[in-house]
């Protein structure tokens, strides 16, 4: 069953090659003041945030053009990188989303306004203290693990194609533009009415009878082919676990009512799967620990010289932006010092397991990490709902910003970018993303509203039924969602015990797959699964052509519905279309 995901031999940047250029920065703070406006509405609207990495690769191809024509890959990535963080940072909008709704339901007594300097004030300490706690993790993810990160796989894909030379270098481009021109036509064709009503007519009856289906996503398509048949297919796994077995099972033990919404039951499955996904995180990290050691001894010893970011500046770095945002939430929100303290210190985990969910499924677990922050200050402070939405503010930040930068770390990697360079782009762009947040939010809130029949935002629903619950205290949890979560979290660690075992590893589900199947829409992942299994076909069929095309058509499936999911909101807000 196992096909290892695809890999491209890292480049080696030449000496001369300057990165952070005056015209680099500006184009990438110019990038990232642009993706941090527009990224909230394709968030809010479409329930997820795609791609952004690929789409600031292009968005720094046009930019540099308007400083020079000589720039390179390196100076783009540099633009990449920050457009990156502004979208890691901007996706948090439907946290603010849920803020407001909370607020509306006046049972709830929650009444938390934030002003547009408090957001963006909260949100920037928060993301670059997610920064400086992912910088040591590097080594450990991108070069020993060799994690796919697919997004971060089709960056490079990109970066090289916009900068690319020479005979085969044009074939993979030309491979890469039309699957970029395929999957655009398809995104944008199923806006249209009469597409979207014929892809559902033809999957009707397969939908009908599993409760799930296809996604018409060359998106996904792309992203199975970079992952691999084996945590595609325990994605799979997850997928009927969650979809398929586990409402027969609830409706007939009566733990949710016949018929329930398909939000009570990931109200439930969420448990195990987190469960899977948190405790399997913890033991693949635990089982390298000496590599870990030796990560932060490398650091330790950087000086200023070489490619990483040194440890001594981790340290300084991390301790003030805490400092910073224990004050913040005490001064803004009320927030006890201990709170703050405490919620930092258990976001650490979770940002841990978050970047290694997003490296091997392309799917960051950002909502998933708050719902079990929620769950933890929902047993130290129970009933207290304020205490909750700060600590999930924190983790969220904190996850989002540090799979950003890991992300780009292996964008980096593949084209051989300066990691240290990496972090202080993305260092100087969150703050720029989260300006834009600050004020593209309110303006998208007061123009079409959050809610039902409005700007719906879905993980927004979620978080806020999960608030409500907690707010109730553990009782009001059916027992057997924490009797859920203890075998997930013992499957967790089981199998990421045995998957070390190489003659073992491609006969036992990945516990981050199964995890992240049951959790992420079950169109997308049978989607996915789909292209990791053409992925296969191509590779026993003829090994040659996909060792030199399935990357850059894979990118290129990505790349061209990120671009165009986030051109059509930007052309609806302008007038000059509705969907």
């Amino acid at each position: 069953m196992e096909n290892a995901p695809p890999t491209i031999e890292p480049s080696v940047k030449p000496a001369h090659v300057r990165e952070l250029t005056p015209r680099s920065v500006i184009a990438a703070l110019l990038v990232a003041a642009v993706i941090g406006a527009s990224y909230p509405y394709v968030v809010l609207k479409l329930g997820f945030g795609p791609n952004i990495s690929v789409v600031s690769a292009f968005f720094g191809f046009l930019a540099l053009g308007l400083f020079s024509r000589s720039y390179n890959r390196w100076e783009n990535n540099i633009v990449q990188t920050a457009g990156t963080a502004a979208g890691q940072i901007a996706f948090l909008c439907w946290l603010l989303a849920a803020f407001d709704m909370l607020a509306a339901d006046k049972s709830t007594g929650f009444q938390v306004h934030l002003t547009t300097w408090q957001t963006f004030l909260w949100f920037s300490t928060a993301g670059i203290l997610g920064v400086f706690l992912a910088v040591p993790l590097r080594k450990h993810f991108i070069e020993d693990e060799k994690l796919a990160f697919p997004d971060g796989l089709a960056a490079a894909e990109t970066l090289v194609l916009l900068d690319s030379k020479g005979g085969q270098a044009k074939l993979s481009a030309y491979s890469m533009l039309g699957a970029l021109a395929a999957s655009a036509a398809v995104m944008w064709a199923t806006t249209r009415a009469w597409v979207d009503e014929l892809f559902h007519v033809t999957f009707n009856r397969f939908s009908g009878v599993t409760g799930v289906g296809f996604s018409l996503s060359l998106l996904n398509i792309g992203s199975g082919m970079i992952i691999g048949l084996r945590i595609c297919a325990s994605m799979l796994f997850g997928l009927v676990l969650s979809w398929i077995v586990a409402p027969v099972l609830l409706a007939d033990t009566g733990v949710i009512a016949e018929g329930s919404k398909k939000v009570d039951v990931l109200l439930w499955v969420m448990w195990p799967a987190t469960g899977l996904l948190v405790a399997g995180g913890l033991t693949a990290l635990a089982l390298k620990w000496k590599t870990l050691v030796a990560t932060f001894r490398s650091l330790a010893g950087a000086s200023v010289q070489t490619g990483d970011f040194p440890l001594r500046w981790v340290i300084t770095g991390s301790l003030v932006s805490a400092a910073a945002l224990v004050a913040i939430q005490y001064s803004i929100l009320g927030t006890p010092v201990w709170q703050s303290l405490l919620a930092i210190v258990l976001s650490i985990p979770l940002m841990l397991v978050a970047m290694r969910v997003l490296g091997e499924t392309n799917w960051g677990p950002i909502s998933t990490m708050t719902n079990v922050m929620q769950a933890m200050f929902g047993a130290i402070s129970p009933g207290d709902m304020r205490a909750t939405v700060v600590s999930s503010g924190i983790t969220g930040s904190v996850a989002a910003e540090s799979e950003g930068l890991m992300q780009d770390y292996k964008t980096g990697h593949v084209i051989g970018s300066t990691p240290r360079m990496l972090t202080w782009m993305q260092l100087f762009a969150v703050p720029v993303g989260c300006l834009a947040l600050a004020f593209a939010y309110p303006l998208l809130r007061d123009t079409y509203g959050v809610g039902e029949g409005k700007l719906s935002s879905p993980i927004s629903v979620r978080w806020v039924g999960f608030a409500k619950i907690l707010s109730q205290g553990f009782s009001s949890i059916h027992p057997s969602a924490l009797w859920g979560l203890a075998i997930g979290a013992a499957l967790g660690i089981v199998l990421t015990v045995v998957e070390q075992k190489k003659e073992l590893r491609n006969f036992v589900p990945s516990p981050t797959g199964v995890g992240i199947g049951m959790l992420v829409p079950a169109s997308a992942v049978a989607t996915m699964f789909l292209g990791a299994c053409l992925d296969w076909i191509w590779r026993k069929s003829d090994a040659t052509s996909a060792q030199k095309y399935s990357i850059p058509v894979a990118s290129g499936f990505i790349a061209g519905e990120a671009l165009i999911a986030v051109l059509i909101p930007v052309l609806v807000v302008l007038g000059w279309m509705s969907i």
